[in-house]
């Protein structure tokens, strides 16, 4: 059957529709389905729906990456090691968290994966066997709009105990590139070999799970599986939202689903945990593909009737689409039971300031203000992060010439023995190319210089390092202007300027930036220059040596939802020198185990600090050159201040599972709707 372009007398909605700005929406309708779904998102946002209480959670977490079988951020690590987490505290009890994600497969260069029928390995190297449970066919329209079945399966297995439920679909799943994917594109965002691109694989990936929960609803075999709570992470499943709630209601008034299984699945609350809200799906060319195949037949009908809760946005009047445009993270913004984001500060930010929250600001205030909203710090497990023998003994097996050292918030010595292992490290590397390209061959260099003399004097000289991505996120250009402010005062004292090793995988012009920073420091003050280190590329060995050694970790980030690397850095004792932004104000203690800004910027418009505070440093550049100069101060005036926070930093435990951590509080909003 081919979806005609011209016609929507099917109920499919016309190829470029959403070019007509005066799109009717909303009429009001008699009809009961009909009148529900206008009031849906008002009635979702505002809390108006009672949360029925649980007793035994039993929820499935649908996410795109898992830091198990696809990693790629934090969104990945919070996929696997919450369900992991929550399994382990709560299981005893009779309560679990089971992970469906995609099954990816093929070869990214970067990232690959291959399934043997039994046998998965994912693109981290772990091995899971697995079982069908379902083989179907799913309706979907791609590019050439010819509307297609696509035979799609699903497999069982556990690990950790954990259970995953994988969709197997090579369409939509495979990670082999089209040789137009852009550079920057890798993983499960690549656009594929079949020209599928991150929106509409995820998409598919939304609608494959709720087809599963029919599934499961009508088939006695499959009907232990059925959730009593949905866990959509982030945009990638975004779309069930409307399909749960939406698309139900459509499908039971024309008698395609048993009303009972629909009020079923409509009443599984969603809960829909946003990580940075820049990231929303957006696809305007194939907005009208992508909802008639959510949607099918109903897709006109919903559309027209997917009125937002009242906002002051004109923008986000639809819940399915922003202005003209699909967007599937809005589904779970309007229609979610609950939002979770992944920081309290990040909740009140994006609630806040239009630079955060963008088109979703007014309606997550409403969710804030009617307790549908909540920040809930990511969890960590302290045991990945801090030094431990097995990850040290590699690290020396990696390096060959080098001793690192455990050492923990007991025995800061061997802290001191790393950092000048990692300054001979930096030597050997500057001075052979050999080894260099042994070490770290991926990684380019920029004019690294011989510093080994200085490892005898490495307790007199602040080591400062950032290894996180090269992107505009990170303030990479923000820790350039900081460290030329602090060049002019270090021309007039004899303290020895720090050791800067700033770099990481991504954008081309950032490390330019940091090549001009180098130079513009030689002109000044040469000595000054040849302390500072200049990469890009990443190795975790190179990232796991430079924190063991570093006293510091810059991170003055324009936004910083929650953060992780912040956490990995405290474990280590190499204390963060923050940007007071999302979840750095929640996770670092000022003066206490980190060194935050006094005030923030966003949009040149005070975020964080007093207005006094803002009138006086007026700038981001100025607030972190304030706050690195303190720290270095403390450095070389207050060496015991300095001994203690670096002991406080590394006795503070982020992991899921301690006293009152993150765990307990999605126990508590699972089962009661509220934390």
């Amino acid at each position: 059957m081919n979806f005609d372009k011209q016609s929507n007398i099917s109920g499919f909605l016309a190829e470029g529709f959403n070019k007509k700005k005066n799109f009717k929406v909303f009429t009001p309708s008699h009809n009961a389905g009909v009148s529900s779904m206008q009031k849906l998102a008002k009635i979702q946002c505002m809390g108006r729906k009672p949360w029925n209480e649980i007793k035994n959670v039993n929820a499935w977490m649908m996410s795109a990456e898992t830091a198990t079988f696809m990693k790629w951020g934090g969104l990945g690590m919070v996929a696997s090691e919450l369900p992991e987490s929550f399994n382990e505290v709560f299981g005893s009890e009779h309560n679990r968290i089971s992970i469906v994600t995609p099954l990816y497969t093929g070869n990214t260069g970067k990232k690959s994966a291959s399934f043997d029928g039994s046998v998965y390995c994912g693109a981290e190297g772990i091995k899971i066997e697995l079982k069908k449970i379902l083989a179907t066919r799913i309706m979907f329209i791609p590019q050439d709009n010819k509307i297609t079945k696509y035979e799609t399966d699903f497999y069982l297995g556990t690990f950790n105990n954990v259970d995953y439920i994988f969709i197997a679909n090579d369409h939509f799943f495979s990670i082999n590139p089209h040789p137009d994917n852009p550079s920057t594109q890798d993983g499960c965002y690549v656009l594929n070999e079949h020209d599928v691109n991150e929106v509409e694989r995820f998409a598919f990936f939304s609608k494959a799970v709720y087809v599963l929960l029919k599934h499961c609803c009508v088939n006695k075999n499959l009907q232990y599986l059925i959730p009593n709570v949905l866990i959509a992470n982030d945009w990638h499943s975004g779309a069930l939202a409307g399909l749960c709630k939406y698309n139900t209601i459509m499908e039971a008034c024309n008698h395609t689903l048993n009303e009972q299984i629909a009020r079923r699945i409509q009443n599984i609350p969603i809960v829909h945990i946003a990580h940075h809200l820049g990231y929303q799906g957006w696809d305007y060319p194939n907005t009208a593909r992508l909802l008639n195949s959510l949607y099918e037949h109903n897709a006109l009908c919903v559309l027209k009737n997917a009125k937002a809760v009242k906002n002051a946005n004109p923008r986000a009047t639809n819940t399915l689409i922003v202005y003209d445009c699909y967007n599937q993270a809005s589904g779970s913004f309007h229609l979610a039971d609950r939002v979770v984001t992944v920081s309290k500060n990040y909740m009140e930010e994006v609630s806040k300031e239009l630079s955060f929250g963008f088109d979703f600001r007014d309606i997550l205030k409403i969710r804030k203000n009617q307790r549908t909203f909540f920040g809930i710090v990511n969890g960590y497990d302290k045991h990945l992060i801090s030094p431990n023998p097995e990850k040290i003994a590699h690290l020396n097996n990696y390096f060959q010439e080098f001793n690192f050292k455990v050492y923990d918030e007991n025995s800061l010595n061997n802290k001191l023995n790393n950092k000048k292992e990692c300054i001979r490290l930096l030597s050997k590397i500057a001075t052979d190319e050999k080894y260099k390209q042994q070490v770290i061959p991926l990684i380019d260099i920029y004019q690294f210089d011989n510093i080994a003399k200085l490892a005898a004097s490495a307790d007199k000289i602040p080591f400062i390092c950032a290894t996180s991505r090269l992107v505009e996120q990170k303030g990479y250009d923000i820790a350039a202007d900081a460290i030329m402010k602090i060049i002019e005062e270090h021309k007039e004292t004899k303290q020895e300027f720090p050791i800067f090793v700033l770099g990481g995988a991504g954008n081309i012009e950032l490390y330019k930036l940091l090549q001009k920073l180098k130079n513009d420091v030689k002109e000044i003050c040469p000595k000054a220059a040849e302390r500072i280190f200049v990469f890009r590329g990443y190795r975790d060995e190179f990232a796991y040596a430079l924190q063991l050694a570093a006293d510091f970790y810059l991170m003055p980030s324009r936004f910083e939802p929650c953060g992780l690397t912040q956490m990995e850095a405290m474990a280590k004792g190499c204390l963060p020198i923050a940007m007071s932004t999302g979840g750095l104000v929640d996770t670092i203690d000022d003066n206490v185990n980190g060194f935050k800004t006094e005030v923030f910027f966003s949009d040149g418009i005070r975020v964080y600090g007093s207005n006094l505070q803002a009138q006086s440093l007026k700038n981001n550049v100025n607030a972190y050159a304030e706050t690195l100069l303190k720290a270095l101060h403390c450095y070389y005036d207050d060496h015991e201040l300095i001994k203690q926070m670096t002991i406080n930093a590394m006795k503070k435990d982020f992991s899921w599972t301690v006293s009152d951590g993150s765990v307990y509080k999605y126990y508590n909003l699972f089962t009661t709707g509220t934390i």
